[in-house]
């Protein structure tokens, strides 16, 4: 059953999922008909300088897990990586002071392990943010539009809201989904008001069963619900994160809507989201706000990319 899911899953993630929504209340963005940024209009330099004032002892957290040959992912992403020996391809040296070297190739899908969607990734029938038609932006060789190349370096403030103190529970049920009511209690608990240009990570512990359970991380897990998505966006947040490999609640509040979260932050208010983010370090240092820091290797044309955010206290 749990192979089952997991196909199921990845099935729908390979194909458009059908949404019949009225494309009035998507679009226009409320940035702007021509808009490219999304969310991301609302990084401020006033909001980076505040959160550089968050930072008190100097501690910087690797956000990204290791990504690797065994790293859980969706079929059919994998992850390879040759080395070579340089010069004579033998190890042979060069110049009188020897010089030897390495160097590597790697074979990659770039929607594996710690990663951020853009919004060429996924859409509503065919449309993406701002309504923008796949016909317009799509090209084998990479997108001409929404590539992750184009996302704005971020150095803004991170909320931490941590489910495992709100549920009680070292491990959040999969399928559990957070809306508005659970968000804002979580919010409270942590003494924190999200706010305009934030970037908010929920700790679930679900990262814990990547190595023991790689297809049960991926087939199921806690996550945002749809209301949930509404919410933060209507806050005006740069970005929404979890330690969980697709963000949203799985199985699916309504298992019609494959990946509705998606579509709410991404396609029609465009939030970019952040999957399998390490938050277990933050939690245990009962971390609550930092200052976030993201700059994506800017590969032209991606939809995705494996990322490394780093969080500052």
């Amino acid at each position: 059953m749990r192979v089952l899911g997991l196909i199921l899953v990845a099935a729908t993630l390979a194909v458009p999922a059908l949404a019949q929504e009225s494309e009035k209340t998507w679009y226009p963005s409320k940035y702007g008909a021509d808009d490219t940024k999304g969310a991301m209009n609302n990084l401020s330099e006033e909001g980076t300088v505040n959160a550089a004032k968050l930072v008190k002892a100097g501690k910087t957290y690797a956000l990204g897990v290791v990504t690797g040959p065994t790293t859980p992912a969706y079929p059919p992403r994998s992850y390879s990586v040759t080395v070579l020996q340089t010069n004579d391809g033998q190890g042979g040296s060069m110049g009188a002071n020897k010089v030897t070297a390495h160097d590597d190739i790697i074979h990659s899908w770039v929607g594996i392990g710690t990663q951020i969607d853009g919004f060429a990734h996924l859409g509503i029938d065919h449309k993406y943010y701002n309504g923008v038609k796949g016909s317009e932006l799509y090209q084998p060789a990479g997108v001409t539009k929404y590539g992750t190349e184009t996302i704005l370096p971020t150095a803004t403030r991170g909320v931490l809201l941590d489910m495992t103190k709100h549920y009680g529970k070292a491990i959040v049920d999969p399928g559990t989904a957070f809306n508005r009511a659970e968000i804002e209690a979580a919010a409270k608990a942590a003494g924190v008001k999200i706010g305009k240009g934030d970037v908010v990570l929920f700790h679930t512990g679900w990262m814990t069963k990547s190595e023991s359970d790689p297809q049960g991380f991926i087939a199921q897990q806690p996550g945002l619900g749809v209301e949930g998505a509404e919410y933060l966006a209507s806050l005006d947040v740069v970005m929404v994160g979890a330690d969980t490999a697709a963000l949203e609640a799985i199985p699916f509040e309504d298992p019609t809507k494959p990946f509705v979260v998606h579509q709410t932050l991404l396609t029609k208010h465009g939030v970019h989201i952040l999957e399998s983010i390490n938050t277990a370090e933050l939690a245990k240092d009962g971390a609550t706000e930092f200052m976030f820091v993201l700059g994506q290797p800017r590969f032209k044309g991606a939809v995705q990319m494996v990322i490394n955010p780093v969080a500052i206290r």
